[in-house]
């Protein structure tokens, strides 16, 4: 539990949210083309977690946790990540890493959407969904997580929680949690000080604030 001596927020050009606490941890929230890092900011927001919204280089590295958030287009990201020579600091990051729904995707090695070349901090491929009769795609909504690791912890297991998503990681030797939409794909993944989970757990009630709170506290 963080506890909450002051809270002072203002807006420049790397947003920063500081709420000052015993740890004094330092947690980053890659700021880049998401979607969804405004979500992902409120959602810290309420577990009073004092974080930034920056891209530059030095502050990334130097955090204890950095959050990759991603809602949006594997190519156009991994072109901007480029840009702002973010894929090499991605990789070489040591501390804990956590990557949200396309955040996951960009950690793989290759994507099929638009066939782009990704991170490869995972050795997988990510996958189109084929909708079917009875499945659509992008698949939306509540879904059930079955774990295969010790981590999300043990608790969470039968958990609903939020997806959007049109392309999935197929399970892999790094997969921690599984979860079925026309086929089994990978709900969670971990490889040493990276984390990834294909869904919202800024969207996702209390088990995604328990997942949050399981990460910041590795």
């Amino acid at each position: 539990m963080i506890n909450v001596i002051r809270v002072q927020c203002f807006k420049s050009n790397n947003t920063k949210h500081t709420i000052r606490n015993a740890s004094e941890m330092k947690i980053v929230i890659l700021k880049y083309n998401a979607g969804n890092i405004q979500s992902v900011s409120y959602a810290l927001e309420r577990l009073s977690a004092d974080f930034e919204i920056t891209d530059e280089i030095e502050k990334i590295q130097s955090a204890d946790k950095v959050i990759f958030p991603g809602v949006g287009e594997a190519n156009t990201t991994m072109a901007y990540l480029k840009n702002k020579k973010l894929n090499q600091v991605i990789r070489e990051l040591k501390q804990p890493v956590l990557g949200i729904c396309l955040g996951m995707q960009l950690m793989c090695r290759h994507s099929e959407e638009n066939d782009t070349s990704c991170l490869g901090i995972f050795d997988e491929t990510v996958k189109k969904f084929e909708a079917t009769k009875e499945f659509k795609v992008p698949h939306m909504g509540w879904n059930n997580l079955t774990l295969t690791n010790n981590w999300p912890e043990k608790t969470l297991e039968n958990s609903s929680v939020y997806f959007v998503h049109s392309f999935y990681v197929p399970v892999n030797t790094f997969t921690t949690a599984i979860c079925e939409y026309i086929l089994p794909f990978s709900a969670a993944m971990k490889k040493d000080n990276f984390y990834a989970v294909q869904f919202h757990p800024e969207k996702s009630a209390q088990a995604g604030e328990q997942i949050l709170k399981s990460f910041l506290t590795l």
